[in-house]
């Protein structure tokens, strides 16, 4: 991971990038289910709850402080980012020279042995491969190498083609894996894998959706008035406006619209173009300047008079805001974890995907304009706290949940399959984000339906994982 990092900020297009980033997904798909593995190994069924507690602790410790020590030296430069992401992973070296394995056994495992294992996981290689490809064929288009249309219309014929293998070409007596039809070795875990992935998907909009509309749609000025309190520089740190690009893109809007009739001027548009700079100037506040440079001559000083004007619709920036998700986790994800070490995993589950699907409901009610726009900024708060709290209730306990049920020796290897059910999460909370907000957001102009969509997708998760749960209990009992 660390040459990747280092390398990252050196390239400038898109595929060399591409490539060394799957190099630092290599190093942490190494790094990664040994870390959980560790904890399933030094725990037992009393206190695993708050080993995995603190395990999510201590990464959403980073989760906090990367942004904003990320955040201080893009301000330098991007290549600084990425130099500090790869020092800040040799700095592990050190600790990692002091750190003893517990004792254990150490079984020599030979590649052939490793796959038979995976197969008992998860499926067998026909089930792999059906799996592989599917998956790159998502990932291909969410690098825009295919368009989503025509992904899922290859995983379509990719499916039929395998179907049609097996009903034609495949036996069950054959020792060739080409020729055994796809089978799932580990139902239980495969449906649980595939219901855990509705988690991922709508969780990831935290990241992937939320910021978007926090800054095109939320007005945070309640929030800027807040920090106010603790003086300017508490607010030119949070809410921070480079005052010389809006002065530049003043300019460049009084070059652009001075010669475009006023009634063909999208005020909507410029208003989306300024928040990129972190102001959210009102609508009227826009027409007057339209106004003002279809009618007089738009002087430098008059630029920067409007900058300090509008500087009064400075808002916080979005990244500081998701970043109270990681902070809550810190405080908060132990006692939770101790709380919640007597409830039966699958009802923490299913309570953290309720909560979430909270969250996306209140944004629905937000966007529905239910709530005065002046509370926008401490409604999306309560949003990102809602958010937290069922990812300290879903995640750690997905996790150990897992590591419960995964044979002794054997939870690095369980959790490595874990992990794909995150990647798949990724890949739809991608593709739902993108069409989502370009779809139902932008073109459609309605976002309350864009939430709806992802609370749903949180309590179908939900009630998946009740399901599964009387599943498991109807086939204990037919035992």
């Amino acid at each position: 991971m660390a040459p990747s990092y280092y390398f990252l900020g050196q390239v400038t297009e898109f595929r060399p990038f591409f490539m060394i980033l799957m190099l630092v997904a290599f190093g942490a798909s190494c790094f990664k289910p040994v870390v959980v593995g560790t904890i399933s190994q030094n725990t037992n069924d009393s206190n695993r709850g708050l080993g995995f507690g603190i395990f999510y602790t201590m990464v959403n410790l980073g989760g906090f402080i990367g942004p904003l020590v990320a955040g201080y030296l893009r301000a330098i430069s991007w290549d600084a980012v990425f130099i500090m992401s790869a020092v800040w992973i040799l700095i592990n070296f050190i600790p990692l020279a002091f750190y003893r394995e517990s004792s254990r056994e150490r079984d020599e495992t030979s590649l052939k042995l490793v796959l038979q294992q995976a197969q008992h996981v998860l499926g067998n290689s026909r089930f792999a491969l059906l799996l592989f490809v599917s998956v790159v064929i998502l990932m291909a288009a969410g690098v825009s190498w295919l368009s989503y249309s025509q992904a899922f219309l290859f995983i379509a014929i990719w499916l039929a083609l395998n179907w049609i293998w097996d009903k034609a070409l495949s036996s069950n007596q054959s020792s060739q894996w080409f020729y055994q039809p796809v089978r799932v070795s580990n139902r239980d875990f495969a449906l649980y894998l595939a219901i855990l992935t509705g988690f991922w998907t709508v969780y990831n909009q935290l990241f992937y959706t939320l910021p978007l509309f926090i800054r095109d749609y939320i007005d945070t000025q309640d929030l800027v008035a807040f920090m106010a309190f603790f003086g300017q520089s508490a607010v030119d740190f949070f809410a921070y406006v480079d005052s010389q690009a809006l002065h530049s893109k003043l300019q460049a809007l009084a070059a652009q619209y001075s010669a475009i009739p006023i009634a063909d001027v999208s005020l909507e548009q410029i208003r989306l173009e300024l928040v990129h700079l972190k102001v959210n100037v009102p609508i009227d506040e826009i027409a007057l300047f339209i106004e003002h440079i279809h009618t007089s001559h738009f002087s430098e000083e008059q630029s920067r008079q409007l900058v300090a004007n509008w500087l009064v619709y400075r808002q916080i920036n979005p990244e500081y805001l998701i970043n109270l998700d990681f902070a809550a986790i810190v405080l908060l994800q132990i006692i939770v974890s101790v709380k919640c070490q007597h409830f039966k995993v699958i009802s923490v589950l299913i309570s953290g995907l309720i909560v979430t699907a909270g969250a996306f409901l209140l944004l629905l009610l937000m966007s529905t304009d239910l709530f005065a726009s002046t509370l926008g900024g401490a409604t999306i708060v309560a949003v990102i706290l809602l958010i937290a709290l069922g990812e300290m209730l879903t995640s750690p306990k997905s996790q150990e949940y897992v590591a419960s049920i995964a044979p002794k020796g054997n939870a690095a290897m369980f959790m490595g399959y874990y992990f794909v059910s995150m990647a798949l999460g990724f890949l739809f909370a991608g593709f739902l984000s993108g069409w989502s907000y370009g779809y139902l957001v932008k073109i459609r102009q309605q976002p309350e339906l864009m939430w709806l969509l992802f609370a749903f997708i949180a309590l179908i998760t939900g009630l998946g994982f009740y399901l599964l749960a009387r599943y498991k209990k109807d086939s204990n009992r037919e035992v």
